[in-house]
């Protein structure tokens, strides 16, 4: 009786066709030299990396070969692939030649050349950075140009855990990542930003059309101006800013907006800052609006009941004067941001010299002073605040011929790009098991693996959309 044996291909083998299309294989082997007494290539080891974590195993990369146990191998790669193949030595020694070789020289390299043979315009490049939390001791690699992961401010809320950065560029036309990077775990986006701008500036220079650069507020800061001043970029600029709750508050008295579509109005002005003359962009939006409504009722709700508990102690106090009673209230007005007072009275408290009813005659000791105050919500305060929130700043250096105001709006908005790839690269299905290696070298080459599966990925999902 001849047995019969089941293999799933499932989504893997569009995946698999993408990554043969693009010649990722060939590409990588290219660079990484493969050994003649290997089966397996590097191209292939690393496209076996791209397919496990892109099959969302949530597995180890130890358990490689179990994943494979069930797939068409002669499909998904070629004839003579067997699962055991792709062992832990294998994957290992493959992220160590991608380390010598420079994991961001061969990401860059390779995402290069895709976006070439796919024809993706890279007009607007988003930047961003994220980190990622590793558990395990991670000591010093004896290779001082390895990574060090090490405690930082973690963009994971996992402060406990040691962590790597990642740095990472996307494109516009389909969030498809052209430069990764990875970084010690204490490295702040200020650093990333400074040690990136002089490559920028070479690779916006050698470029026949013209490309600017779109990053989050964090971009914009007074120790990034002069590489800033050299690059066309669009960026939010900080809310921290006092001249940005300014320029908030002119646009809404001005209230001369500009349509973008029906749920987006913008109002553009020139003015220098950090010596640079610029375009900012307040940008009023119906979804913020809702966003800032949910906040301040929270908000709103938050401040009464702390209201509530001040004045119970106030009054329970007794002042010596009706003008000390006034100015204890009045401090504690000034501190509420949505409620201020609607009335109060005062209740003289009067106290005689000797024990028992006082007499007409008996002489006055002292007079104290009881304040009851009565608070409201201020409906003004808080409708002035809640269009503000509503609102948001948008900055560029780059001119208006070049760039429109709506174009600068829309490329902003493209941000959501690079956060889609790091959500992508963090899903809890994709490679976060596969973090699990002991060397910061290998932890450096996987962030690049990663950062592939992410093109693949997006390639694919370009390609699907377009159709």
């Amino acid at each position: 009786m001849e047995q019969v044996r089941v293999e799933r291909l499932d989504h893997l083998g569009v995946i698999a066709s993408v990554i043969k299309d693009l010649g990722l294989i060939a590409m990588i082997d290219t660079r990484l030299v493969p050994d003649d007494q290997e089966v397996i290539t590097p191209g292939e080891a690393v496209a076996a990396m791209i397919l496990n974590g892109l099959g969302f195993a949530n597995r180890p990369l130890s358990f490689t070969p179990q994943f494979f146990a069930n797939k068409p191998l002669d499909l998904l790669f070629r004839e003579g692939i067997e699962a055991e193949m792709f062992n832990r030595f294998k994957l290992g020694r493959t992220l160590d030649e991608a380390y010598a070789y420079g994991c961001d020289l061969l990401c860059e390299e390779l995402a290069l050349s895709i976006c070439a043979h796919a024809d993706i315009d890279r007009r607007f490049n988003h930047l961003d950075t994220t980190s990622f939390s590793l558990t395990g001791a991670y000591v010093p690699d004896s290779d001082e140009h390895a990574i060090h992961i090490t405690h930082g401010y973690s963009k994971d809320h996992r402060p406990d855990l040691k962590q790597a950065v990642l740095e990472l560029m996307v494109s516009q036309d389909g969030g498809i990542p052209f430069v990764s990077k990875s970084w010690d775990g204490n490295t702040s986006d200020t650093q990333v930003f400074q040690k990136r701008a002089e490559a920028l500036m070479r690779a916006f220079k050698d470029t026949p059309s013209p490309r600017y650069l779109v990053a989050d507020a964090k971009l914009y800061c007074e120790d990034n101006a002069v590489p800033l001043s050299k690059l066309g970029f669009i960026t939010r600029i900080p809310a921290t800013l006092k001249l940005v709750s300014q320029v908030i508050r002119q646009a809404l008295q001005w209230d001369t907006w500009q349509p973008l579509d029906p749920h987006t109005r913008y109002q553009p002005l020139t003015l220098c800052h950090y010596g640079m003359a610029q375009r900012w962009l307040v940008v009023y939006s119906r979804a913020a609006l809702e966003r800032a409504e949910a906040t301040l009722k929270k908000a709103t709700q938050r401040e009464h009941e702390a209201i509530t508990k001040q004045l119970f102690h106030l009054h329970a106090q007794r002042f010596c004067a009706p003008e000390a009673a006034h100015d204890a209230l009045a401090a504690l007005a000034k501190r509420w941001k949505y409620h201020r007072v609607e009335s109060s009275h005062l209740t003289e408290h009067k106290h005689y010299v000797g024990k028992g009813r006082p007499t007409p005659s008996t002489p006055l000791k002292a007079i104290e002073w009881q304040i009851q105050a009565q608070v409201h919500a201020d409906d003004e305060a808080i409708e002035w605040d809640k269009q503000a929130k509503a609102c948001y700043v948008l900055g560029t250096n780059i001119d208006a011929s070049e760039v429109s105001d709506t174009e600068v709006i829309v490329a902003y908005k493209g941000q959501a790009q690079v956060e889609g790839g790091f959500r992508f690269l963090k899903d809890p299905l994709f490679f976060v098991s596969s973090l699990f290696v002991k060397k910061p070298t290998r932890i450096e080459g996987l962030l690049m693996v990663m950062t592939l599966a992410l093109l693949v990925y997006s390639v694919a999902q370009r390609r699907l959309r377009k159709q």
